[in-house]
């Protein structure tokens, strides 16, 4: 994503324009620090995925209850991003960074303690809390750590950590449920989120604040069109992704029969298709990001509508997962991109209702996911994901966003 230029905005007065940037090489460690830190949120948030069945067996609690672990993350989450970066103040983001990221490893780490379902639950909500300040935080960090010219692949590296998180932390987490016992893998994300804390602490330089962001002023964006419907398709997608992908377990147990260890191999398949996906997508997305959007939309919809039709062997469901994967590991980078051209002199305030809606799509997405799948069976998520993706494509058809190439100009940092 390139750098742009502060231009007068009524969301409150914008701050200086941030540093030029260090070198490149002592930014581009910087930006591997917050690539862990990205990578780490997410698996730690999604962890449950892959652990459904035996939590639920071991707290006495269905599935679908079960599923709840993410949905309660994804909405503290959703609510944190946004109220607490107004909170942040002028305070330096490495050490805010930092800060939460002892919050997340008290969370995992309290989850793998958890004694009952409602311990669980309140181990989440302290994941929630770190997941989402740091997600608003890191979301736009890159183009302070690298050269301008290097914006664009750091940003798109900062949000590998998303899709990595998918190639290796949950199929990881379910590998080591499986070999272990699921509290493991809560306990190995804790010590990743202690690792991940003292390298940002060793490697980021000093990163003041460069704009007083008001919670006012990141809620007056919702007044910009291009905002709105870059958070409309933002939710829908990620709504649809998670009501089916929260429960792919227990589907693809019924569709194929596949399991636990062929499960675990078949989310790798789904990450490494969504690492490959996020990086073709951000290069798409630079020049064209509604262009890039729309084809995400349909390939997802498309997808999952056939998932439950052709997936009953494992080559053909590895297939679809790969395809599923490669068109979701587009949409972070994707979203983000479109919302960041369209608010360029507010960016750490888009980055906040970013991340708020993100995560409430997560939230929401599990929920929905989960009443659809203990009312009518666990292949009907799988119809309303497809339902939400078309959704998703209509608006971007019917809003006629500008496809060609989002504005640039001339150096202005994203106020985090």
């Amino acid at each position: 994503m390139a750098q742009i230029e502060k231009t007068t905005d009524p969301t409150g007065p914008p701050g200086p324009p941030g540093p030029a940037g260090p070198p490149a090489a002592r930014g581009w460690p910087g930006v591997a620090a917050v690539t862990g830190a990205t990578f780490t949120v997410v698996t730690s948030e999604m962890l449950p995925v892959g652990l459904l069945t035996p939590i639920g067996d071991a707290l006495a609690v269905s599935e679908g209850t079960a599923g709840l672990t993410l949905t309660v993350t994804g909405l503290v989450g959703a609510v944190s991003a946004p109220l607490l970066t107004p909170l942040f103040g002028r305070s330096d983001r490495r050490a805010v960074l930092c800060a939460l990221m002892a919050v997340l490893a008290a969370g995992n780490l309290l989850a793998a303690w958890a004694p009952s379902f409602a311990v669980l639950v309140a181990a989440r909500v302290l994941v929630g809390i770190g997941m989402g300040g740091v997600w608003a935080i890191a979301a736009g960090l890159a183009v302070r750590l690298v050269p301008p010219k290097s914006a664009g692949p750091a940003t798109s590296l900062v949000f590998g950590g998303v899709a990595v998180a998918s190639v290796l932390g949950v199929p990881a987490g379910t590998y080591l449920g499986e070999l272990a016992h699921w509290r493991a893998a809560f306990a190995a994300a804790g010590g990743l989120a202690l690792a991940v804390l003292i390298a940002l602490a060793a490697l980021l330089p000093p990163l003041p604040a460069v704009q007083d962001l008001r919670l006012g002023g990141v809620l007056r964006l919702f007044g910009k069109p291009r905002v709105r419907t870059g958070l409309a398709v933002t939710a829908l997608l990620v709504t649809g992704h998670f009501a089916a992908y929260t429960y792919v377990r227990p589907v693809l147990e019924e569709v194929s029969g596949a399991s636990a260890g062929t499960i675990g191999t078949l989310l790798l398949v789904f990450g490494l298709a969504g690492v490959a996906g996020n990086f073709a997508a951000g290069a798409g997305a630079a020049r064209a990001p509604r262009g890039t959007l729309l084809v995400i939309s349909g390939v997802l919809a498309g997808t999952v509508a056939l998932l439950p039709l052709l997936g009953g062997s494992a080559v053909t469901v590895g297939t679809l997962l790969a395809v599923w994967g490669l068109a979701y590991g587009g949409v972070s980078v994707a979203t983000q991109t479109l919302l960041l051209s369209s608010a360029p002199e507010a960016q750490e305030g888009v980055s906040a209702l970013f991340v708020g809606v993100f995560n409430a799509a997560i939230a929401l997405g599990a929920l929905l996911g989960g009443l659809t799948s203990d009312a009518l069976g666990t292949t009907t998520a799988l119809s309303l994901s497809g339902l939400l993706s078309l959704a998703a494509l209509t608006v971007l058809t019917a809003a006629g966003l500008g496809s060609g190439h989002p504005r640039r100009h001339r150096g202005v940092h994203d106020g985090s």
